[in-house]
This record gives C-alpha cells, structure tokens and sequence, in this order.
C-alpha cells in the first residue's frame, strides 16, 4: 500500500477541504410583469405576480 513521503501541512490540506465550502450565488431571473431581479419560482418582490397572476398585494 502506498505511504505518503511527507507530512501534509495544515495549511495544503485546510485549503484542500475549505475549496467545498464556498458559497454559490444564487440563481436569479426577471419578472415577467415589472422586469425586476427576482429568485425563479418565488413570487416578485417588487409587484407581487406569479405565474402571470397577482399572488399578493404589495404597496
């Protein structure tokens, strides 16, 4: 079985593990309605339509 010659630093082997923790943005889309950046499949923050419907009433 193989063995390694050499001892792994912390930090190479930090570095190696903190490469699966970073963070992704999140995806985003426009409303269909006001054109406004909003998640896909939540309703638009700004006027308040999915789905070519008005889900709630916003001021």
């Amino acid at each position: 079985m193989a063995v390694p010659k050499k001892k792994t630093s912390k930090a190479r082997s930090r570095s190696r593990r903190a490469s699966n923790w970073t963070l992704a943005e999140p995806a985003q889309s426009r409303c269909p309605n006001c054109q406004h950046a909003k998640l896909p499949h939540v309703v638009c923050p700004n006027c308040g339509w999915y789905k070519g419907r008005q889900a709630i009433e916003v001021d």
